[in-house]
């Protein structure tokens, strides 16, 4: 089985399975009430950083499989699309965020919850691993490529969802209260009149450090991964 596309979609269906089907569902409460919260938490960890290697191991060895010409106006969505996927990526992983682990209190306490990058979506990280996935899908245009930033698309994208869902549940009207001044859809909160624009929260230097990683990517991109991402 190794070598093959249903290897690579059974890895893919793990990854899904052990962050759906564990996180958002009442086995998370029954496995936190046994082995306690952060002995969960290493857990879970190490579960997820097996399945996505195994995920990425499984990709590598899979058949090329073409579904549709990777050229012409196709490699120009990374191009376009990846630096933005960075900026969410830095801003979200440096904003202090009530739907991070361990981070609801930013709703109970005494400092304003929704700021900066935050008034965009509540879900800036995984807007930007969506983005960064589903950029490098279009222009592969095989089998294989679909599959594996398939898989991390919808584990983004999704359990962006499914986070604002756990929580909902888990916190009640703090929640209610901060989803109605916030979106996960980029913007949309801001287009409704729910929020507003603040650049200066966001600061210069986050756009700043996204640039400086998208160009040490596209300089390192041939000999990391074994092609240019560039079109010419």
């Amino acid at each position: 089985m190794t070598g093959t596309i249903a290897h690579l979609s059974a890895a893919g269906l793990f990854l899904l399975l052990t962050h759906f089907g564990i996180s958002s569902t009442p086995l998370r409460a029954v496995l936190v009430g046994r082995l306690g919260e952060k002995p969960y938490l290493g857990l879970y960890s190490l579960v997820s950083a097996l399945a996505f290697w195994w995920l990425v191991a499984a990709y590598k060895a899979a058949p090329h499989v073409p579904l549709w010409p990777p050229a012409g106006g196709l490699a120009w969505v990374p191009v376009l699309l990846v630096p933005v996927a960075l900026f969410l990526l830095v801003a979200g992983l440096t904003t202090p965020n009530p739907t991070s682990v361990g981070q609801e209190r930013l709703l109970t306490g005494d400092r304003e919850p929704v700021r900066g990058i935050l008034r965009v979506t509540r879900n800036p990280f995984l807007w930007g691993v969506g983005l960064w996935a589903v950029a490098h899908m279009v222009p592969n245009g095989d089998l294989a490529s679909l599959i594996l930033f398939g898989t991390l698309a919808l584990l983004a994208l999704g359990g962006s969802v499914l986070i604002d869902a756990k929580l909902a549940r888990r916190l009640g009207a703090a929640w209610d209260r901060y989803a109605a001044r916030t979106s996960n859809l980029p913007f949309a909160a801001i287009l409704a009149g729910r929020q507003n624009l603040a650049w200066k929260e966001i600061g210069w230097w986050r756009p700043a450090v996204a640039l400086l990683l998208y160009g040490g990517l596209l300089h390192l991109h041939r000999m990391l991964f074994g092609v240019s991402p560039l079109p010419w």
